[in-house]
């Protein structure tokens, strides 16, 4: 009876063992979006995809932006090893400067935090137009 539950111990304790050692991984296809030049008003929205390239399901518990004016969005289902995922990201458009935004991943992968970026510019073509008038006239004179 005393080797049963000894073979039992040994036999949870490993199971327990081997568990513990499968971890989520996220691998994003990139860190970095560019929006380039856009227009005030366009289309913010863009989407970083990852897969969970580990062995254990990823949950990204939170997603978090450096300012008021980028908005992340995810899925708060677990995402299973092999399987990809994606993190939506708006930027408000309607500001007219250059982009430098970054936004912060926090799950339960290897790596806990992951620091994604957005750059580029937003232009008002309205006054593109005006400072190019402008410009061509003084260059007329």
């Amino acid at each position: 009876m005393k080797q049963l539950i000894t073979i039992l111990f040994i036999g949870l304790l490993s199971f327990s063992v081997n568990a513990q050692d499968k971890v989520a991984k996220i691998d994003f296809k990139t860190d970095t979006i560019d929006y380039g030049t856009i227009e005030k008003g366009a289309d913010g929205v863009r989407v970083f995809e990852f897969t969970n390239t580990g062995e254990a399901p990823l949950i990204v518990s939170k997603v978090s932006s450096s300012c008021g004016c980028t908005v992340p969005k995810w899925s708060k289902e677990p995402i299973l090893p092999g399987k990809t995922g994606e993190i939506q990201v708006k930027y408000d458009t309607n500001r007219v400067n250059p982009i430098r935004k970054t936004i912060t991943v926090i799950s339960n992968a290897d790596t806990p935090t992951v620091a994604l970026k957005i750059k580029g510019t937003v232009i008002d073509p309205s006054k593109e137009n005006v400072l190019a008038k402008k410009d061509k006239s003084i260059v007329q004179q």
